[in-house]
């Protein structure tokens, strides 16, 4: 049965002074997203789909172009909508995605609420497995989407305790594109 593999990119280059849909992977990120090409689903895409933030882009081209696809960039894969903070310092950010998380219906310091964020990334997952060609998909994108999506598919609250293992991102998990089933939980790539 085909599936959609979930991915969300692994470590950026962080820079206060570049807004944040524009920072790119950096050198950990670009590395463990070429080690991610050696694991066995990844022969199995057929089609690349990514947000259209730099560092989702930067790794479906690595993706894509091992598989020599191209890759079609969706904005509407994109993170949830921090315009209004910018970027924060770690404590900050996650004291903040916490009451994002537990606050669903609340737009927290500007914010894009949790609901809406996780309505905008069902809707595009939809849009995307409708366009797509038969077979597995990926679909590179973030960690808090990728939390509220999973969230969807097992039919539970919103909860950050959803959320994507460990720091730094470059994580996936997986589904049945009938059904959306899901087949495997967040694993580190």
């Amino acid at each position: 049965m085909a599936q959609v593999h979930f991915l969300t990119h692994p470590e950026v280059a962080i820079d206060p002074a570049t807004p944040i849909p524009d920072w790119p992977l950096s050198a950990r990120g670009l590395e463990r997203s070429r080690a991610m090409l050696a694991q066995p689903w990844v022969a199995g895409i057929g089609a690349v789909f990514s947000s259209t933030e730099r560092k989702a882009c930067d790794m479906a081209a690595i993706l894509a172009g091992h598989l020599g696809l191209g890759f079609t960039q969706v904005a509407t894969l994109g993170e949830n909508d921090r315009s209004a903070t910018g970027y924060l310092p770690p404590a900050e950010f996650e004291a903040t995605a916490d009451a994002f998380f537990a606050r669903p219906e609340e737009s927290v310091r500007g914010w894009e609420t949790a609901v809406d964020a996780q309505a905008r990334i069902v809707a595009a997952v939809r849009g995307v497995l409708a366009q797509a060609p038969q077979g597995d998909v990926a679909i590179v994108a973030h960690g808090g989407v990728g939390a509220l999506l999973l969230c969807h598919i097992k039919g539970v609250t919103i909860s950050r305790e959803e959320d994507q293992p460990g720091v730094g991102g470059g994580n996936v998990f997986r589904f049945t594109r009938v059904g959306w089933g899901l087949v495997k939980g967040w694993r580190r790539l």
